[in-house]
């Protein structure tokens, strides 16, 4: 049955439209933190849909909601007053922190991007981005533009002058040896150097946590450091928490409260967990940059009904059920327990990571040097295990990307490090 649908899909779909497995994997159902397969096999999942199933999967509580709506209205357009797209916005713009904040809806992170740099680019009237290298922001002809990560950029085209900057990877590149304080002032000195070479830039995109580049993220301070030096000239500072936002890092919210010395963010984008799978995405920002636009414009999909039900259903559980608590107490301890697996299997690199957000890092015994084929061994053996992980990586792909539902139980946790052990030691 796989391999027909595997066919037919290749068949009909672009080759660049990646599958994870030899054997691809056709999921039919879930619940909690569990999926099962065509075959009836069950998985415990540690990657959620790359990180959208937020809560956990057939939660009631979505279910209901989005059962509810269907039956009342699915869409009209932004060109009508919407109830759940007002109400979702006014709890999303209290709980961003930025003041005066205004609330737009698309239907992904990628649309979310694209449209905060709209944003900057117009409010700023510059078309000089600054992002992070090993930085993946969408797949959007913009969006592509501003990835900092090679393996996800299939064209140097842009409308967008890009300049990279150092620090979103802490314990590689040139700055790797320095302690994390001399790693902020060289980062912030190399940010300076830059900015005395070309002319005002409208702002700096920045993930606090790099997802796609494999859950790697500098210092907690050094965006505060580059928004003293941003805000000196006006430069707006982008917080893109398409994957950080909604307190999967555990000991905050949004990603960028870890750099919140300087205050928030112009602009925040997020997408992926607030929907639980339905397709939001959306940007926050103060109302003097997001009432910039001196042209019309709506979104067709973006806050249709359907959706902002499933949003309010689901991040009204996660906030009566401290999920950002729990993905630091049950994330705390799976950490620990990966690292004291790591220090035994010699292909583990690094474990690193926040709450419920965890990148194992890959090389050849011995070397710096990536090891992706260890990788996809391993994503291969967990899956016989039965768990599903994910990959990423910034040079190449190796490091296993760990980030299960925000409701994951103790039990649970060990349950899967267990067959991540047995995975790696397979090695």
């Amino acid at each position: 049955m796989n391999r027909d649908l595997h066919a037919r899909h290749r068949a009909v779909l672009p080759d660049w439209l990646a599958l994870y497995y030899e054997d691809p994997l056709e999921i039919t159902h879930g619940e909690g933190r569990h999926v099962w397969d065509a075959a009836g096999n069950k998985y415990l999942d540690f990657f959620g849909g790359i990180l959208t199933t937020m809560t956990a999967h057939a939660l009631p509580e979505v279910t209901k909601a989005v059962a509810e709506q269907a039956g009342r209205i699915i869409h009209s357009s932004t060109l009508y007053l919407n109830r759940p797209m007002v109400e979702l916005a006014e709890r999303v713009a209290q709980l961003s922190g930025i003041p005066d904040a205004r609330v737009f809806f698309t239907t992904s992170g990628t649309e979310a991007n694209d449209t905060a740099l709209l944003l900057a680019t117009t409010h700023r009237r510059s078309n000089t981005i600054l992002a992070m290298r090993n930085s993946y922001h969408g797949r959007s002809f913009s969006s592509v533009g501003i990835t900092g990560n090679r393996g996800w950029s299939p064209t140097s085209l842009s409308p967008l002058q890009t300049l990279y900057v150092h620090g979103g990877v802490r314990t590689r590149g040139p700055y790797a040896h320095l302690d994390d304080r001399e790693f902020i002032d060289a980062c912030v000195a190399d940010l300076e150097d830059l900015l005395g070479h070309t002319r005002a830039p409208a702002a700096l995109i920045a993930e606090p946590v790099q997802g796609v580049g494999g859950f790697t993220s500098p210092p907690d301070g050094l965006y505060a450091a580059f928004r003293e030096v941003l805000h000196e000239r006006g430069i707006l500072w982008i917080a893109d928490e398409v994957q950080t936002g909604w307190g999967r890092t555990g000991e905050h919210f949004w990603g960028w409260q870890a750099h919140g010395r300087s205050g928030p963010p112009d602009i925040v984008t997020f997408a992926k967990g607030i929907g639980n799978g339905t397709s939001i995405g959306g940007v926050i920002a103060r109302a003097e940059i997001m009432n910039c636009l001196d042209a019309n414009s709506i979104s067709t999909f973006g806050g249709t009904q359907l959706t902002m039900a499933a949003g309010l259903a689901n991040l009204n559980h996660l906030l009566e059920h401290d999920l950002q608590g729990n993905a630091r107490r049950v994330g705390g301890l799976l950490i620990e327990r990966l690292r004291a697996v790591a220090a035994q299997v010699p292909h583990v690199r690094e474990v690193r990571g926040r709450g419920l957000m965890i990148g194992v890092e890959l090389t050849r015994p011995g070397t710096d040097e990536a090891a992706p084929e260890a990788a996809s061994a391993v994503l291969e053996e967990a899956r016989a295990g039965g768990l599903l992980v994910g990959k990423g990586g910034g040079h190449s792909t190796s490091v296993l990307r760990i980030a299960p539902p925000m409701s994951l139980t103790v039990a649970e946790a060990e349950e899967g490090a267990a067959i991540l052990e047995r995975a790696l030691r397979s090695l």
